[in-house]
């Protein structure tokens, strides 16, 4: 039911606004749109079907006299974070409580502005740099009539890929993942959003299941028939990954090489494996599983078809990502603190979601057969700077009603994450945001030896018996190949406890 004491101010009176307002008219359950509130002084004093467009923004929301049920949606899908920052604190204090945003210009201005786009505003809207503005129908024209396969389809970066994915013209879009209430979330959600009319037709279809099961991945790839597969799937908690050293090189690395193998033999035309910066000179086991899920995927460019592109894009943290700090901020914030940091020096490269995912699509389209790329993620930011900033996003001073506390490192943890080898070279490719790096061929050890190897641990073997789920010899076998995760674990891991899973 509506609530008829609640007035909704739109703010933005272009094509997004009015969308917005025609959509709202038309549902007549979210309450009447009291007014526009607008900077262009051509519209500022005007009516918009039937609704008064008010402004400057700034001067307005200072004299309305807002109640607590009053609603906002900022409608500017071409403001920058630095514009949406001073609306949002504007909003703020002039009382608004409910405010919402639509997502960026990438994701409309090719389309319509819907309704069902518009979310509550989160830190990643008003934190960081402007993302690069990508014409997502444009980027995508690729994917016309192909078959889509997204692995890890209910992640943060699995979902947002196949939100943007809607815009594609895609016959089919495959939603791969194990985690049924996840994969359900995202199945439910973009055919809610197709039903408002977002995007285009394509028939979704959800996909239950485990990479690590070689035999059912080679079945699924063959009998879906996928042109294109986005690898996004993966174990990347590196504390938790470090605790189940076993498991992420199972998860990871094999899952990633069954895809591979399938897509192989199945003639998938557009392979992308979504990697990390934690894979360049790796210090932790989920550093060296996706950097061997890299070498994976170049390995397999070399046995290609003539039709076929193998490929990775890396890139660092997204701000909102399920294994990112910021959801852990917003939860100490919401029990009062501490925020927890773990040292004052430490600091990470971050891009928001939607904009990793736009670039990742844009590298699909473009990039050829063995080649790996890098997206450019700007200045890198101090992670105590960032829990200050979202301790004041959450309305409250840091130090003065939330605490900072700093409390180390935890495992598989640098202070600095680098981006790229000094081998791997990065220079531009024409698109903005998007670098190409040289690849680097394994050194001082064989893909296909090592692999052998680590299978015998990861998968049960009655001639290997003692070795399977063997923690302490996968260790021994990684730090003896990997010199960067052996000069950290000397370092950082002296007295841990080792328990074998």
């Amino acid at each position: 039911m509506p609530d008829n004491d609640s007035r909704l101010y739109i703010i933005g009176a272009g094509f997004a606004g009015q969308m917005i307002a025609q959509d709202l008219q038309r549902k007549k359950v979210f309450g009447k749109v009291t007014a526009f509130l607008d900077d262009d002084e051509n519209l500022i004093g005007t009516r918009i079907d039937g609704i008064d467009v008010f402004g400057p923004i700034d001067s307005i929301a200072k004299v309305l006299r807002v109640n607590p049920v009053d609603k906002a949606i900022i409608a500017i899908p071409s403001a920058g974070v630095e514009r949406i920052r001073s609306i949002y604190n504007t909003l703020v204090s002039a009382g608004f409580l409910n405010i919402k945003i639509l997502p960026s210009v990438s994701q409309v201005v090719d389309g319509k502005a819907h309704l069902i786009q518009a979310r509550d505003i989160n830190p990643p809207d008003i934190l960081g740099r402007t993302p690069v503005v990508i014409s997502l129908r444009e980027s995508l024209s690729y994917l016309k009539g192909k078959r889509v396969l997204i692995t890890g389809a209910g992640g943060s970066i699995g979902s947002e890929l196949s939100r943007q994915l809607l815009e594609g013209g895609a016959e089919r879009l495959y939603l791969f993942g194990h985690g049924e209430n996840s994969i359900v979330t995202i199945y439910r959600e973009l055919l809610t959003l197709q039903n408002e009319g977002v995007g285009e037709k394509a028939v979704v279809v959800p996909i239950i299941g485990d990479m690590k099961d070689r035999e059912y991945v080679k079945y699924i790839i063959s009998k879906t028939h996928a042109d294109v597969i986005f690898h996004c799937a993966a174990y990347k908690h590196v504390p938790m990954m470090e605790e189940n050293p076993v498991a992420v090189i199972e998860n990871n690395v094999f899952g990633t090489k069954n895809l591979c193998d399938a897509a192989l033999e199945s003639g998938v035309e557009k392979f992308v494996l979504i990697s990390t910066d934690k894979a360049v000179a790796p210090v932790s086991v989920y550093g060296v599983s996706k950097m061997l899920s890299e070498k994976i995927v170049l390995d397999s460019a070399k046995n290609a078809a003539e039709n076929q592109a193998f490929s990775f894009v890396r890139f660092a943290n997204v701000l909102g990502s399920r294994g990112s700090i910021l959801p852990l901020f917003m939860e100490q914030i919401k029990n009062g603190g501490p925020v927890t940091v773990t040292d004052e020096k430490m600091e990470r490269y971050f891009m928001t979601i939607p904009e990793a995912c736009s670039l990742v699509l844009q590298a699909g389209g473009t990039g050829k057969n063995g080649e790996s790329y890098l997206l450019d993620m700007g200045e890198p930011v101090k992670i105590i700077d960032l829990a200050r900033q979202i301790i004041k996003f959450s309305g409250f001073e840091p130090e003065k009603d939330i605490s900072i506390k700093i409390i180390g490192a935890r495992p598989g943890e640098r202070l600095t994450e680098p981006l790229w080898l000094k081998e791997e070279n990065p220079e531009p490719t024409g698109f903005k945001k998007i670098l190409r790096l040289t690849n680097i061929p394994p050194e001082g050890y064989s893909l296909n030896e090592l692999l052998t190897k680590l299978y015998s641990i990861c998968f049960y073997d009655e001639k290997n018996k003692s070795l399977y789920r063997n923690r302490d010899e996968l260790l021994k076998i990684l730090r003896s190949t990997f010199k960067t995760l052996d000069d950290f674990y000397i370092e950082e891991k002296k007295n841990r406890n080792k328990v074998v899973l």
